[in-house]
């Protein structure tokens, strides 16, 4: 049970990260709407999500280790 909440836990920590790191870059409203952006750079967006994803799960699993959370 302690995997699932871990594994849950990265899977929810780099989705939020995601949701952050995808209007990072994007500019403003332009004069011309033309639907997507030209270079979104998702595979560097989701490098960022799970570099940041990865550093906030190993605290949450250094909380864990110091019984400060108790799964």
């Amino acid at each position: 049970m302690r995997d699932v909440v871990l594994v849950g836990a990265f899977v929810i920590l780099w989705f939020l990260a995601l949701l952050v790191a995808l209007p990072i870059g994007l500019h403003g409203e332009a004069d011309e709407v033309t639907g997507a952006p030209p270079r979104p750079r998702l595979l560097l967006k989701a490098g960022i999500a799970t570099a940041v994803a990865v550093a906030l799960w190993g605290i949450f699993y250094a909380l864990i280790l110091l019984r400060v959370v108790d799964i």
